[in-house]
């Protein structure tokens, strides 16, 4: 049989998106590959959630082209997406993640293997009868987690995973997350959270008014940034 072809890189081609007049993504470039995660951090409206559904295929461009593996328009069979707020299914963690693995195509006989791996992945274990919507804030954002792990994606999108989490849900989903990039899945997150982005580390890509106005490497971006709105970002000013 032939191997699935890739989604990676991710390249983003003078891409600008609109939304009711207003541009949302301005003239983007950029490419997302197989290594170390990228985070993408800014103020609110910069544009880091729609960067992600775009990079998803959620959303399409007005004006240039975003390819996967060198294709357009590739389905997103390889690609999943954990959002803000995600909307936990009346049903159990356990059937939660059955949904998930029917609806990604996963052989059934597969399912209650997959369901305790996942649970024990990102540390759930033992609350598979749980019903999904009686757990508390971190555990709802861990089984989204899972959820999206259902998929066996080979890029992982995370939209403000840790938002609204105390620091023990915190920790305990960035710890998740890390285990997901060793094992091999590319993870692109954005956080408004700078100490999460340092923890995280990998590439950092900061975004203003829907632009990309910096990239480097995370230990370089924080210590040496070179752009005075990337300076001023980092020193916690309000940027307009």
């Amino acid at each position: 049989m032939r191997a699935p072809s890739s989604d990676l890189p991710i390249k983003f081609q003078n891409v600008t998106l609109r939304a009711r007049g207003v541009v949302i993504l301005d003239a983007i470039y950029a490419s997302f590959r197989a290594g170390k995660p990228s985070v993408l951090i800014g103020p609110n409206g910069a544009g880091k959630s729609t960067l992600l559904r775009a990079a998803m295929g959620l959303v399409a461009p007005d004006d240039g082209r975003i390819t996967w593996g060198g294709r357009e328009n590739a389905p997103p069979d390889r690609r999943a997406i954990m959002f803000q707020r995600p909307v936990m299914l009346r049903r159990s963690a356990a059937g939660n993640l059955r949904f998930a693995l029917a609806a990604a195509g996963i052989a059934r006989t597969r399912h209650e293997e997959r369901v305790h791996q996942l649970l024990a992945l990102v540390g759930l274990q033992g609350l598979g009868d749980r019903p999904a919507r009686r757990m508390s804030g971190g555990e709802q954002q861990r089984l989204a987690l899972a959820r999206a792990l259902a998929r066996e994606p080979e890029i992982l999108f995370l939209d403000e995973p840790a938002a609204s989490l105390d620091p023990a849900a915190t920790k305990a989903l960035e710890d998740t997350i890390r285990q997901v990039a060793r094992s091999g899945v590319t993870v692109i997150l954005s956080t408004h959270d700078l100490a999460q982005a340092r923890r995280i580390g990998g590439e950092i890509i900061f975004m203003n008014r829907g632009r990309i106005v910096e990239t480097g490497d995370a230990d370089a971006f924080f210590i040496h940034p070179e752009t005075d709105a990337a300076r001023r970002f980092i020193a916690g000013e309000l940027l307009t």
